[in-house]
């Protein structure tokens, strides 16, 4: 077939065995895999105006995953060379043979010029190329086969552990082991709470985590990360890492599919596996405008750093004695520059060290526990000690009367005879408390009392 010469989806299906020169619209493509053999297999699904509905796959095979295509978007537009029609079970598809067929990707339907974002060996542009290319956006753009409504669901709006999609800021890219990487999301808003399953006495020995990532990120890397709204960590497993990782741009809204939304220890997390898919999207789409006005009204608001799981007002089970501090997060602890400071947070007590309030005090009568606080955008260590301790306990009460309030702040289940069911989840309520952070290091409870 002459090379200049470009089919028709409808024309290529009838040429079986044959070479043919193909530019489509990307429908559907898929995170490249590795062949039972030594090569690397990418599939597509292509359409254009005289196939639009069921479109046609493409195999690409390549050596190296580099060297197949890495799609930016769905409805990009892709011209392929020299690929071969074969038929399968009936079905007619497209294979692109890593020894004389080539490509190219072109943004979709708001592309503007025609210069490709990535070519393969061989492949030559051509003049004539522009025309099909443009009229395959003006299509693509009319047609509406790619705008099929889909739910983007806001951080705030997770409910169960399940795949999802998201539309989020990517704020940070990580290695976390050999083959595995973490990437930081946002969107401005507060995951739910989650109820914690772990025992009371387990924190003893295997504590909560702060974090997921198996090393705390520098407070430098913490400092770029806006102080309001949950980060949601995304493990990108060895399966689609070097794939995904090219797509992922640090300040890059993205659009993420099928992202498997999982809990561990309390902590919300996701998952990219070859299911997943993701599309860039620009700063001025009206998903991202939206996200950014809704995040913009809620810092103009006097009570903007509270967790949206708070309103309309803490629980009172504490008092807090500095009125005047504004509310601040957990993550504005973190990132404070300042060596001391005093902070008004609205957080859930979700363990404490030691657990049981008779070993609360040293023996000469000292108080020191340990709480783990978290909030939606961190989990901390905060120490209630000596004076701030007794202040906080409201002096040295019976151990009966302190457990009861204890046992209110770590959300744990009661009977109605008063007593602990064993083995139910914990759903601590969110409080105020007054923190005080020292050189960035340790952070105290002060000017905050417990009151059941």
């Amino acid at each position: 077939m002459d090379d200049y010469k470009f089919l028709k989806i409808e024309d290529a299906i009838s040429c079986i065995n044959q070479k043919v020169n193909l530019i489509g619209v990307i429908l559907e493509f898929n995170v490249p895999q590795k062949t039972k053999g030594t090569d690397y297999l990418c599939k597509l699904k292509i359409i254009d105006d005289s196939h639009p509905k069921c479109g046609i796959p493409v195999h690409l095979f390549a050596q190296h995953i580099h060297a197949l295509p890495h799609v930016a978007s769905i409805g990009d537009v892709i011209h392929l060379s020299r690929v071969m029609m074969k038929v399968h079970e009936g079905g007619v598809y497209a294979i692109f043979n890593k020894k004389f067929s080539s490509f190219a990707l072109y943004e979709g339907k708001d592309g503007e010029g025609f210069h490709p974002y990535q070519v393969s060996l061989r492949f030559h542009t051509r003049k004539q190329d522009e025309m099909i290319i443009a009229g395959l956006r003006k299509w693509s753009a009319n047609s509406k086969l790619i705008d099929v409504p889909i739910n983007f669901l806001l951080l705030r709006e997770i409910n169960e552990v399940d795949r999802i999609n998201l539309a989020c800021k990517v704020l940070h890219i990580c290695k976390i082991a050999k083959d595995d990487s973490m990437v930081f999301l946002w969107d401005g808003t507060d995951a739910p709470p989650i109820s914690i399953y772990k025992k009371l006495e387990d924190e003893m020995h295997i504590r909560l985590p702060l974090h997921l990532e198996p090393l705390p990120l520098s407070r430098d890397v913490l400092c770029t990360f806006p102080t309001v709204g949950t980060i949601l960590r995304v493990i990108i497993n060895q399966d689609c890492r070097k794939y995904i990782l090219q797509l992922l741009k640090i300040g890059q809204w993205v659009k993420l599919f099928h992202v498997l939304c999982k809990v561990r220890e309390g902590l919300w997390y996701g998952v990219l596996a070859l299911s997943s898919k993701i599309r860039n999207i620009p700063h001025d789409d009206m998903l991202i405008l939206e996200r950014q006005s809704n995040y913009d009204h809620r810092l103009s608001c006097k009570l903007e750093r509270m967790p949206y799981w708070s309103f309309p007002w803490p629980a009172r089970i504490t008092e807090v004695n500095c009125g005047d501090v504004p509310f601040a997060t957990l993550m504005d602890v973190l990132t404070c520059r300042k060596v001391r400071k005093k902070f008004r947070c609205v957080v859930r007590v979700v363990a404490a060290v030691p657990w049981r309030v008779e070993d609360f005090c040293s023996p000469r009568g000292t108080y020191r526990v340990r709480f783990t606080l978290e909030d939606p955008t961190a989990r901390i260590f905060a120490f209630a000690y000596a004076e701030d301790g007794e202040k906080f306990f409201d002096g040295y009460s019976s151990t009966d009367a302190l457990t009861r309030k204890l046992n209110k702040l770590l959300g744990v289940a009661i009977s109605a005879d008063g007593k602990e069911i064993r083995g139910a989840a914990r759903n601590p309520p969110w409080v105020q408390c007054c923190l005080k952070s020292y050189y960035h290091k340790c952070c105290k409870i002060c000017d905050t009392k417990l009151v059941g």
